[in-house]
């Protein structure tokens, strides 16, 4: 366990210990065990901690193409995974379409508001004002009956018909070079972003910049070769790599920076 533990930082520590706990009772019981949606770290410190069984396996499933959040099974080496195994819904959301356009956002503010925890659903899709999620087949009907409205806009959840199409999202890492003074969050930000410091400083500060999915409001935070930040209003870069350094002792990077392709 100590030796999983020092690649991850120390706030990692208590969900390290929480996917120990599921090996451990896949291991005991010999029986698969359900995750709820993860994000893309915690999928990777999951699959890490497995990894240390050699008698286990792990699958992952979200239901749409490229899906960022999704469920895992961790399962011994005699199971077979089918997709029913995952126990996800598809939704769609009827709005007037007309009068609004309903915004990510908007959708995910909804569905929290009803008092699911984020982990109980996963992606959520919207396309020339179309809207598909995905969530834990335990509580879609909960969320049917209780997220009634977006906003002041009347909302209907409903099940995805089968014969209809998930919905796509066509995106890109672009990678850039950079030079920085140091592996600051603050730092990383106002010259990926190409804005000042003040203002990365005022994001972080005021709760609008993510690492990996968490929200960090420490301006210090050092960032590590394949952070994701993730900026309200400025969209995604991921760390890429650390190259060296400069003859000016300043740090080379590849950034990619997330575009939707045209």
């Amino acid at each position: 366990m100590e030796h999983i533990i020092q690649h991850f930082r120390q706030d990692e520590q208590p969900f390290i210990e929480q996917a120990s706990g599921w090996q451990r009772e896949v291991a005991d019981r010999y029986a698969p065990k359900l995750t709820d949606f993860l994000d893309p770290r915690q999928q990777f410190i999951v699959e890490a901690v497995v990894r240390q069984n050699k008698e286990l396996q792990i699958a992952t499933f979200g239901c749409f193409a490229e899906a960022e959040r999704k469920r895992l099974l961790i399962y011994p080496s005699y199971y077979e995974p089918a997709e029913e195994d995952f126990q996800i819904t598809i939704c769609t959301i009827q709005y007037p379409t007309k009068f609004v356009t309903l915004k990510h956002p908007d959708v995910l503010g909804a569905i929290l508001s009803s008092g699911l925890e984020r982990s109980k659903f996963g992606d959520i899709r919207i396309e020339d004002g179309y809207v598909q999620f995905a969530v834990a087949s335990e509580v879609a009907d909960y969320v049917r009956l209780h997220v009634t409205s977006i906003g002041k806009v009347k909302v209907q959840v409903e099940e995805l018909i089968q014969t209809e199409p998930l919905l796509t999202i066509a995106e890109e890492w672009f990678e850039q070079s950079h030079t920085v003074a140091s592996m600051r969050l603050d730092v990383v930000m106002a010259t990926v972003l190409n804005i000042s410091r003040q203002k990365s400083q005022a994001l972080i500060s005021g709760g609008k910049v993510k690492v990996n999915w968490t929200v960090r409001e420490q301006v210090a935070f050092e960032l590590q070769e394949g952070d994701i930040l993730s900026v309200r209003g400025f969209g995604r870069a991921k760390v890429m790599a650390t190259e060296g350094r400069t003859k000016k002792d300043k740090i080379r990077l590849i950034v990619g920076r997330l575009e939707q392709k045209v």
